[in-house]
């Protein structure tokens, strides 16, 4: 069994998701805030020490032609610094309209309020990235 992160990363805000191999089922987990505009390193320091995962997975948003939008450079940076930091290996996976999911999800069918979205659109939006990267790595085996 491998041990999975996701992340929804964000300016402000990352989500964060966990996962396995085994069960091929993601977790929302929890949504770390950006300090000064750079991620929380402590926090996610901390997530990466308990969970020891194998492989962290990070969505990457591009515009509907494939050209990067203007968070895809920070995204790809934020990718590039995990793997240095913790020496795991990074898989970027499409996240194209994941957190409009996520509120959607979280707004017509579960009713969240307004406030409580903005908590956790983010740590939905990872759970969606993960178990769409398992749902792929499962059909390809």
């Amino acid at each position: 069994m491998a041990i999975c992160l996701g992340f929804d990363f964000g300016v402000k805000k990352i989500g964060i998701a966990v996962g396995d191999t085994e069960t091929q089922i993601a977790n929302a987990l929890t949504t770390i805030k950006a300090v000064n505009q750079k991620p929380g390193w402590e926090n996610i320091s901390t997530l990466v020490e308990t969970w020891q995962p194998t492989t962290m997975v990070v969505g990457i948003s591009r515009q509907e032609d494939g050209v990067d939008n203007e968070v895809t450079p920070k995204m790809l940076r934020f990718s590039r610094q995990l793997e240095g930091r913790y020496q795991c290996s990074v898989e970027l996976f499409d996240e194209t309209l994941t957190t409009f999911e996520a509120k959607q999800l979280l707004f017509d069918e579960v009713q969240v309020s307004a406030d409580k979205l903005w908590e956790v659109q983010d740590q939905l939006a990872a759970q969606l990235i993960l178990q769409s990267w398992l749902n792929t790595k499962h059909q390809s085996k």
